[in-house]
């Protein structure tokens, strides 16, 4: 049958171009997109890694590719619904909070919410119980160092996160899983609670002993 008999195939011809061409700009968007939130996790984990270590130079390094990379994601993907709510632009968003936050929390510094550094609401809340859930891996090195203190004072800001978080009692999609990541940071909670009671009981009963004990003549 010549093409010209096919009306049908013609106009599916005229209607696929567009398709294509659509398709096309969004499957860039995708790969663009996954590859730079895949710098921002990166860069994120070394991020928190100097946080550990104590060095602010090498944290502030990280935390700017991440946004560098985190912008690139997001003007990449958000024209495109599809891909834009896949998943791995919330993963990216969560681990940048989860840096910022970490930080924060180590510092004392006040918390960013999640419109101050740009990200959407689910990926804070979750970053945020992460990096609550960081601090027991600062507070046990405070506790090596003998700095019962700041331990506590540690341990006192997992406990308001997790107060916090517990009262957001919403479904999953509209969270981003935050009951699942709530509960991961109840279990790291409740084992740095009894790590920290344990070194201090074992400090008061040690200087109990020592006061006992009679001075050299």
């Amino acid at each position: 049958m010549a093409d010209r008999e096919r009306p049908l195939a013609d106009t599916l011809d005229v209607l696929a171009g567009p398709i294509r061409d659509n398709l096309d700009a969004v499957h860039r968007a995708r790969e663009q997109g996954l590859a730079a939130c895949r710098r921002v996790i990166r860069a994120c984990g070394s991020a928190i890694r100097a946080v550990h270590r104590h060095q602010p130079d090498r944290y502030a390094e990280f935390v700017e590719q991440a946004e560098v990379a985190l912008r690139e994601a997001q003007a990449a993907v958000l024209p495109h619904p599809a891909v834009a709510f896949a998943g791995f632009l919330h993963d990216a968003e969560k681990e940048y909070a989860e840096a910022i936050l970490t930080e924060a929390l180590v510092s004392g510094r006040a918390l960013p919410g999640g419109q101050e550094i740009g990200v959407q609401l689910p990926a804070w809340l979750n970053g945020l119980a992460e990096a609550a859930s960081e601090m027991r891996r600062h507070l046990l090195d405070r506790l090596r160092g003998g700095e019962l203190e700041m331990a506590e004072g540690l341990l006192a800001a997992m406990e308001d996160v997790y107060d916090l978080l517990v009262t957001i009692d919403y479904p999953d999609a509209v969270t981003g899983g935050l009951r699942r990541t709530a509960d991961a940071l109840r279990a790291v909670l409740e084992r740095t609670r009894s790590d920290l009671t344990t070194t201090l009981l074992q400090v008061r009963l040690q200087t109990a002993i020592e006061r006992r004990l009679p001075e050299d003549p």
